[in-house]
């Protein structure tokens, strides 16, 4: 392609994205590396609808870096519970400390610097990069890698890191050469908006993208063939047995959870591997005078590569003070200071269990 081509195609996407794009999103009216480096890590895998809301709530506790590098780890996980994905969580809170232990708390102003940060891979590195401070670096998230693909017919293999390296390569090439001041970060926005709400994944609105009177998938008439990716994700089923605890003051025992796999480091209500260990547990709590038990309906809750089927039992009454080794007592009126995964809190409030 040449160097006019590539040009053409940045000047489409500024000149689309400038009237027909998104422009009205908060992160979007900003180049505080901050706010743009929060949207972009709670965009990840989530929708902009969604994270609206959790957006404005952490601006309003953590207005700037070194406001969320101080927090306590729980306020950060509470905040961000029913988000989900909480490796995002923790790599924002342990990023937002190394800005400031590290760098005074200004964030680096290259894509290069900035993906050595915690959770900032590449592509979050490259729109934080053209977003604040213009760099002609290019992102590759998914919406854009599907736009991408599609564009220029890039059929490899994306699963093979040589492939996936070459349509870096690629993007690179695509880039805006002049007025980068303001094409960068428009051009960036554009091809995020042509993905979210033109190139869609099924039935892309072709007919609506600037794009297509280049694009190699259109002109062939199979745009859903991109992009290729033949390793999928596995997914397995996982059962856990779920033991709810409420004493006599309405207070739940929740565990904190480890530090690595599914729900990491946050707050849940004691989870056992088989139904057994579970009645094991139970039967040692009979003890207790005037203790209520019973099985809850169970129920299935999704990740991104597994299935947790989820079968709860609730124990209330006149509970030891300790009735495990792990874990504590928590009732509702400090239930934001601490993290809970979406569907263990839906549960607690759907049997009434109150939260501190």
């Amino acid at each position: 392609m040449s160097e006019g081509g590539r040009e053409g195609v940045a000047s489409l996407v500024v000149a689309w994205q400038a009237s027909h794009g998104r422009n009205h999103l908060p992160w979007q009216q900003t180049r505080d590396p901050y706010r743009v480096w929060l949207s972009e890590i709670m965009l990840q895998q989530t929708q902009v609808s969604t994270v609206l809301d959790y957006y404005a709530r952490f601006l309003a506790r953590f207005p700037d870096v070194r406001a969320l590098a101080t927090a306590p780890e729980d306020e950060v996980m509470g905040l961000w519970s029913g988000l989900g994905y909480y490796t995002r969580a923790r790599n924002l809170h342990r990023c937002a400390q190394q800005v400031v232990a590290e760098h005074g708390g200004a964030f680096p102003r290259s894509a290069e610097a900035l993906a050595t940060l915690p959770g900032i891979g590449r592509s979050t590195a490259g729109a934080i990069a053209a977003f604040c401070f213009s760099e002609r670096v290019p992102i590759l998230d998914a919406n854009v890698r599907r736009v991408l693909t599609r564009y220029l017919g890039f059929d490899a293999d994306l699963a093979q890191q040589r492939n996936e390296r070459l349509l870096w390569d690629r993007a690179q090439q695509l880039l805006p050469q002049e007025d980068l001041g303001t094409a960068m970060p428009r051009y960036t926005q554009g091809l995020m908006d042509l993905g979210a709400t033109v190139c869609s994944p099924r039935g892309p609105l072709c007919g609506q993208c600037p794009l297509n009177g280049g694009c190699a998938a259109f002109l062939a008439g199979n745009p859903e063939k991109y992009p290729v990716r033949t390793r999928k994700l596995s997914r397995r089923s996982e059962s856990w047995q779920l033991l709810l605890l409420k004493n006599e003051r309405g207070q739940a025992w929740l565990q904190k959870r480890p530090a690595s796999g599914i729900w990491a480091g946050m707050h849940c209500v004691p989870v056992f591997e088989d139904s057994a260990a579970l009645h094991r547990c139970v039967e040692s709590l009979r003890e207790a005078a005037g203790l209520e038990i019973g099985e809850l309906q169970p129920f299935v809750h999704v990740l991104t590569h597994r299935d947790l089927h989820l079968h709860p039992v609730l124990v209330s009454g006149a509970l030891p003070e300790r009735p495990l080794e792990e874990g504590s007592w928590f009732a509702l009126d400090r239930w934001d200071a601490i993290g809970l995964p979406a569907p263990i809190r839906k549960l607690l409030e759907a049997t009434q269990v109150q939260l501190w």
